[in-house]
């Protein structure tokens, strides 16, 4: 009996106890849901959040080289005969530290290396072996312009198999092409964050005509279409090259033709132009174009390498130019800042022992009629614009 009451008193004490807690629970939950109703809240919206974005600055520079023909005659390679083949890396051993100073250096591939099994030639109708492009490479050439008056002295089948040898040596070229499409691709290389474009055009193929339906095969002068490539180039690039094979042979001045058309295509687009075909230098000019920019024109680059002599075919030269790239909040800047040329003499004894010699120590050592101071003041006078 006594049980049955204590079990009774615990379930009572327990309902109470539940009791008091729901009694307690409703109070806060309607303390809780007044205090709620009467709090202002204020939301925010649309907040405007200020990003500072800084344009990366960037500077730049890069030193681009040119020379002139390299134009091998029966004599020179005579003189690189082995018993292998041929041997033309003597020729440059004496400038080859000059060669390997710039950045990128372009030369003038006059003579078409289709090789030996097409059967070796000099003048009028040049064909050279492979082991001349061995040898430029070798000594410091970084690139060839290949549009001018020999390329197609071997045909199509010279022309293809020296821009085979250039591909399999991997050096670039531009000028003569396999294809439409690799005539519309452009030539870009970048070097220290530098874009440039090369562009390579001649005035003709010594009256060989182009076979019908392969245009593509050279890029022969045509003002529009320059005009065209300049303007695509300079979309897409900072700095644009354009060679041009022009002029009249063996005349130390350029013609007004060449004057005319330096002013229109650095004018459409050209930083530099880089001139051959008179195989005698031609001095070098500072142009002011319509849009604002400094380019500059070398009317011609002479021979660098070949079997002609005297009156002055057998002084070339390299062109140094130093451009300079800068990248501000204001904008991009392309300068031309500095242009060097160092002349060279093709040296020879008896049609032997081809050798190139930079002109200074060819005259003090009696190679040469034509003093450095000469040919400097040729070639520079054209700066002082």
């Amino acid at each position: 009996m006594r049980g049955k009451q204590k079990l009774y008193s615990v379930i009572f004490i327990c309902l109470l106890l539940i009791c008091a807690i729901g009694i307690l629970i409703f109070k806060q939950y309607g303390d809780w849901k007044n205090a709620f109703s009467k709090k202002e809240y204020t939301v925010q919206t649309n907040t405007t959040r200020t990003l500072s974005l800084k344009t990366k600055e960037f500077h730049s520079n890069v030193t681009i080289g040119g020379i002139g023909d390299i134009l091998i005659h029966d004599w020179v390679y005579e003189d690189a005969k082995t018993k292998d083949g041929y041997n033309f890396k003597p020729i440059f051993q004496n400038v080859k530290a000059m060669m390997q100073k710039p950045d990128l250096l372009i030369a003038n591939q006059e003579s078409t290396p289709g090789g030996a099994q097409l059967g070796v030639s000099s003048y009028p109708s040049f064909n050279s072996p492979y082991e001349i492009v061995d040898a430029i490479k070798d000594a410091g050439v970084d690139f060839v312009t290949t549009a001018n008056n020999h390329a197609l002295d071997k045909g199509e089948r010279g022309l293809l198999s020296a821009l085979s040898y250039y591909d399999k040596v991997h050096l670039p070229h531009v000028g003569t092409f396999k294809s439409k499409e690799d005539q519309d691709t452009l030539r870009i290389e970048t070097i220290n964050g530098i874009k440039i474009a090369v562009l390579s055009y001649t005035y003709g193929t010594n009256g060989i005509p182009v076979p019908e339906g392969k245009d593509y095969l050279v890029n022969l002068i045509d003002r529009d279409k320059i005009l065209a490539e300049l303007k695509k180039a300079r979309s897409q690039a900072d700095v644009v090259i354009l060679s041009m094979h022009w002029g009249i042979e063996y005349q130390r001045q350029p013609n007004e033709e060449q004057k005319q058309l330096a002013k229109l295509f650095t004018d459409g687009g050209a930083d530099i132009i880089l001139g051959s075909h008179p195989h005698v230098l031609q001095p070098i000019e500072k142009m002011h174009t319509e849009d604002g920019r400094d380019a500059l024109v070398v009317y011609s680059l002479g021979n660098f390498i070949s079997g002609q002599m005297w009156d002055y075919k057998d002084i070339g030269g390299m062109v140094e130019i130093k451009v300079s790239k800068d990248v501000t909040s204001s904008g991009k800047s392309i300068k031309l800042e500095d242009v060097q040329f160092y002349p060279t003499f093709v040296y020879n004894q008896k049609l032997k022992n081809y050798r190139l010699y930079p002109l200074q120590d060819a005259y003090a050592n009696g190679m040469a009629d034509h003093s450095y101071n000469e040919i400097m003041q040729h070639m520079m006078s054209g700066l002082k614009k």
